[in-house]
């Protein structure tokens, strides 16, 4: 394979299945503008590399979808993520309930013929990431954009963005 293959990028219904599969809930998403992340409130950026450690992959959640979704994923009350996001910080169980997330999102950038693509680290909406990884979140082109709605929880925006 050589090395300036693509990463794959998901498609919507891709991200819906994944996400409503491991959330146990029918999960809505919806495209929307691009979105690289909000330092007034924190996101939560997860970078994706290959096996020689180049990013291949950035994808970012607002706070809101990374305490709905980890709250879900975890089946803990809504009300308890509703707290993280007014508190604008993450419990330490929101915060690895929502890493298993994006780790098992790494399932939709991998495909045969592409790059083997793996989470590498996570930056919670307490820590914000290296400038190259905003950069990389800004990217155009190679992108999806959704707004996510997991039944019970709320809305969020998420997007999955091919770096290389």
């Amino acid at each position: 394979m050589s090395e300036w293959t693509l990463a794959r990028t998901p498609n919507a219904m891709e991200v819906r299945e994944l996400l409503s599969g491991l959330l146990g809930r029918d999960v809505e998403v919806v495209l929307s503008d691009a979105f690289t992340g909000d330092s007034s409130v924190g996101s939560t950026f997860a970078v994706y590399v290959d096996d020689q450690q180049a990013t291949r992959v950035v994808a970012v959640m607002d706070l809101a979808l990374s305490a709905w979704a980890g709250a879900a994923v975890g089946l803990m009350p809504a009300g308890g993520a509703s707290d993280a996001i007014a508190e604008r910080d993450l419990s330490p169980m929101l915060k690895e309930n929502l890493a298993e997330v994006l780790n098992v999102m790494s399932a939709l950038v991998n495909a045969e013929g592409a790059p083997h693509v793996r989470l590498d680290a996570v930056h919670h909406v307490d820590s914000w990431p290296h400038p190259q990884v905003l950069a990389d979140v800004a990217t155009p082109g190679r992108r999806l954009d959704l707004q996510v709605t997991v039944p019970q929880y709320g809305a969020g925006r998420l997007s999955v963005v091919g770096v290389r």
